[in-house]
């Protein structure tokens, strides 16, 4: 027994968990930032007086929420980088990662505008109303007086898109990003059968360390950043 358990001590040794970890945390951030950008795009977008806009950002949404994730990421490999031959670098590692990357963001942006379409909900005709009425145009109006409000009432969603892309970038693999968490769980589990369920537990106690906080700040942020009406 006690062997049993040195032997399973030595795969912290063996293999770079935290470094894996590490990746998703990378693959979550910048796929964010991408996720954001693209996202208050299309709910500009979806919220314009310009019919062909909101038909394409609804489309947009509609097409990508319904697309399973992980098509996605082979395509981002053996599409856009086997066909196209569109590469982000001439290193091979760091290349998947980019693209892996931009599959998780395309993705997650119609996630994050349907969030905050969400958010643009609570905010009352009236505001639109009164913002025309002093003469302010579209972006003025979207940018100074919707985007912000409805930015605060959609804390709750925009933190559980963020969730489910931090659980998102496992799917990585698919991508060929051969150091991230389930890519190395996968290798581990292969030549140390005898300890799967401690590696499953290592993984899935990581991905709750991570995720737990992510949730309490959203829950606080969305008390703290609610509007009373």
């Amino acid at each position: 027994m006690t062997q049993n358990f040195n032997e399973f001590l030595q795969l912290f040794q063996q293999y770079d968990i935290l470094g894996a970890f590490w990746v998703n945390i990378e693959l979550t951030f910048w796929a964010a930032v991408i996720a954001v950008v693209l996202g208050v795009i299309l709910i500009m977008m979806r919220i314009s007086p310009i019919s062909s806009l909101r038909g394409f950002a609804a489309g947009y949404c509609e097409f990508f929420k319904n697309m399973p994730l992980t098509i996605i990421m082979v395509f981002m490999v053996l599409g856009i980088f086997g066909q196209l031959k569109i590469s982000f670098s001439d290193t091979f590692t760091i290349n998947f990662f980019w693209l892996a990357v931009t599959g998780l963001g395309v993705y997650t942006a119609a996630f994050v505008c349907e969030s905050l379409r969400s958010g643009i909900n609570t905010i009352p005709v009236g505001q639109a109303e009164a913002s025309r009425a002093l003469g302010l145009s579209f972006m003025q109006s979207a940018t100074q007086i919707i985007l912000p409000q409805a930015i605060r009432g959609a804390v709750a969603p925009l933190g559980n898109t963020l969730i489910a892309l931090l659980k998102n970038s496992t799917v990585a693999a698919a991508a060929s990003v051969a150091t991230e968490t389930s890519s190395l769980m996968s290798t581990m589990i292969e030549f140390h059968s005898e300890h799967i369920i401690g590696i499953f537990l290592i993984f899935a106690i990581g991905y709750v360390i991570l995720i737990i906080p992510i949730g309490l700040l959203t829950t606080f942020l969305s008390n703290r950043l609610a509007v009373r009406r």
